[in-house]
């Protein structure tokens, strides 16, 4: 039965340090950012989808008030308000996908 060959390694496993991928760099931003810094720049970048979350989570409280309430018409009403909300927060976030995609090709 053979042996197979030593084979030694390029460089060692160092954990404390990032791998290095060619083509891939791994912070885009040189500082970091806060939450709240974070936050402003996305809403900035796209601000309907803050929108959108604000319409759904108002619609889903206020049928929740109805409901409890007793107005079952009106609570039927907000929750159909809530999924149209939701619809439209997840097209504003394709739509900003799109739009940053298409910004960032040369």
């Amino acid at each position: 039965m053979e042996t197979p060959g030593t084979v030694t390694p390029e460089a060692p496993f160092e954990p404390s340090q990032p791998p290095v991928i060619e083509g891939f760099s791994p912070s885009v931003y040189s500082t970091s950012e806060s939450f709240k810094e974070k936050f402003i720049r996305k809403t900035r970048e796209n601000p309907m989808v803050p929108i959108g979350c604000l319409g759904t989570a108002a619609a889903l409280t206020y049928g929740l008030y109805c409901f409890h309430r007793g107005q079952s018409q009106r609570s039927q009403l907000m929750m159909r308000t809530r999924i149209a909300a939701q619809g439209f927060t997840v097209v504003a976030i394709l739509m900003g996908l799109a739009a940053s995609t298409l910004k960032s090709r040369p």
